[in-house]
């Protein structure tokens, strides 16, 4: 059964193409150690909500969007292999030592899917 690494992550607006450039060497990277796809996605219309939203979720402040994105892998054994190899890729170290979003405030999650894929 397939697996799925979820991503949501405030990034500044003026940082948006440097994250966009970030998010397609991550893609290739994680294709080429085994993952199946990858998808990013710019948030268009996700309002603050009064108890809880995306951006609630992030902090996001004021000049940032919000990313959802997510990989999918065959199974949970593949998103560990993948991700053992993708931790000692080297083009991932130096562009993931200052990336162009606060890490702190991205929220992650490993989901076993049960519909639609």
């Amino acid at each position: 059964m397939a697996y799925v690494d979820g991503f949501v992550i405030p990034v500044p607006k003026d940082k948006l193409a440097a994250y966009k450039e970030l998010a397609a060497v991550c893609a290739k990277v994680w294709r080429e150690h085994g993952a199946l796809s990858s998808v990013e996605c710019v948030g268009d219309d996700v309002p603050y909500g009064e108890l809880t939203s995306f951006p609630r979720a992030v902090r996001a402040k004021d000049g940032e969007v919000v990313i959802f994105s997510w990989i999918i892998y065959e199974s949970r054994e593949s998103r560990d292999a993948v991700m053992e190899k993708v931790m000692t890729d080297e083009r991932l170290q130096n562009i993931m030592s200052a990336p162009p979003f606060d890490a702190k405030r991205m929220i992650f999650g490993v989901f076993t899917p049960f519909l639609g894929l």
